[in-house]
């Protein structure tokens, strides 16, 4: 089968690179140095964790692994329950499926696509240990609405920050909101570690170093000290390769064996460029997002994508909603900007609704309001630093071409779009 080729392709690179991360590299591989775990992992770590503010920063090889760490750290048991929202890519909630736990999924917010404070209360029982929220697309979720309940039932908060670097929740960043925050470096991230990256925060100490301990091929363990002399050896030499606590202390309990996640050199000294980057990058796409805007805010049969102020957009997806009840039907509406040339991509299908998690006992009409949101009113436009002025320009104005026909049969006057500023390295 041929496939499609588009005017206006939906980005699959969510950030840019040139010519620094060119630079970065070439000194690295020059170096001789190690390339695992050494200089640029800690650099990267560091500047990460003085962006966000935490105490705490630990990289890993992706989102994916940063999320499974979390939820390690959970130690759940069988019978315990986890919330978790519905609006988001598989990787926030597949994890779970290896625990004996029920999971509720908790309905999301019609105008945010982030949960709902309100059905997350509801849902809360004696059994709940934590819950695992998504800033979708970029857009903070009511953390000041969330946290007040969670901390009243001893709830853990694990914040899904994919989407989210570089935006900010009333004077904090994702990430620095709640107990632990779970980042993806993927290349359709804000920014990237060369296709794949991760990253944990946290505030706890203890939890830091179980954390670091599992991605580090450690056991995650509970150690007492314990002096301890191993045949005539009573302690380790310096030729002596890997001996841990051997010598020095017994273990009571093993909770999970560790795993290698080391995030590579390479990877992280691309991260660290990126990261000075990040400012100029989210600009970018919240000019793209303005351009947008302008054309949406001129109909009155469709809904941007917001919430409560005073938030900063991250912009990871540009989402509106299209109104059925105002004659704008989001399928005809998503074909039409196909037909002209613009990729369409929706994201994310409902998560409860997938044949792993129905197998579990989950049903439509479980989450209305997202089921309705994404069946019928949510639409996602291409948004991504690399695109072209001209890029930006024609998804703006065969928007208004589609929008016109949708509402009036005919369109409105093209070349309306707010003109951006492009990306310059």
């Amino acid at each position: 089968m041929v496939e499609k080729s588009y005017e206006i392709p939906y980005p699959e690179l969510g950030s840019v690179l040139g010519e620094q991360e060119i630079g970065v590299l070439t000194r690295l591989v020059n170096s001789g140095e190690n390339l695992s775990g050494g200089r640029c992992r800690e650099e990267f770590e560091r500047c990460f964790r003085e962006y966000l503010g935490v105490p705490h920063a630990l990289s890993v090889t992706s989102g994916t692994v940063a999320l499974e760490i979390a939820i390690r750290l959970l130690d759940l048991n069988d019978g315990d329950e986890v919330i978790a929202t519905p609006q988001t890519y598989k990787a926030s909630v597949q994890p779970l499926l290896n625990y004996p736990v029920k999971v509720r999924f908790c309905d999301v917010e019609p105008n945010t696509l982030n949960l709902d404070p309100g059905h997350f209360a509801s849902l809360i029982t004696s059994r709940t240990k934590a819950v695992i929220l998504v800033h979708y697309g970029g857009l903070p979720c009511d953390m000041d609405a969330i946290m007040p309940i969670a901390r009243r039932h001893g709830i853990t908060v694990i914040e899904d920050c994919a989407h989210a670097l570089g935006a900010d929740y009333r004077g904090r960043k994702p990430g620095a909101l709640a107990d632990i925050g779970c980042f993806s470096f993927h290349s359709s991230k804000n920014i990237t570690t060369l296709g794949e990256g991760g990253m944990i925060t946290l505030f706890d100490r203890t939890l830091a170093e179980r954390a670091d301990r599992i991605r580090s091929n450690d056991a995650d363990a509970v150690y007492r000290e314990q002096a301890r002399a191993i045949g005539e050896s009573t302690s380790a030499h310096p030729w002596m390769m890997h001996p841990g606590f051997a010598f020095t202390h017994d273990c009571s309990a093993i909770r999970y064996g560790g795993t290698n996640a080391t995030l590579a050199e390479p990877n992280a000294a691309v991260g660290t460029v990126q990261l000075a980057k990040l400012e100029r990058l989210v600009s970018r796409r919240a000019d793209i997002a303005g351009a947008y805007t302008e054309v949406l805010k001129q109909y009155s049969g469709v809904r941007m994508h917001g919430g409560p102020e005073p938030v900063r957009h991250g912009h990871h997806l540009y989402t509106f909603f299209a109104d059925p009840a105002d004659g704008i039907l989001r399928d005809r509406l998503v074909s039409r900007l196909d037909a002209l040339g613009v990729q369409m991509q929706l994201r994310y299908f409902p998560m409860h609704l997938l044949a792993e998690w129905r197998a579990r006992g989950h049903h439509a009409g479980e989450c209305p309001v997202a089921e309705r949101m994404w069946f019928e009113q949510q639409v996602n436009l291409p948004c991504h630093p690399g695109m072209t002025d001209w890029q930006v320009d024609q998804v703006a104005s065969r928007l208004d071409t589609v929008l016109g026909q949708e509402v009036r049969g005919t369109p409105i006057a093209a070349g309306t779009a707010r003109k951006t500023k492009g990306w310059t390295q």
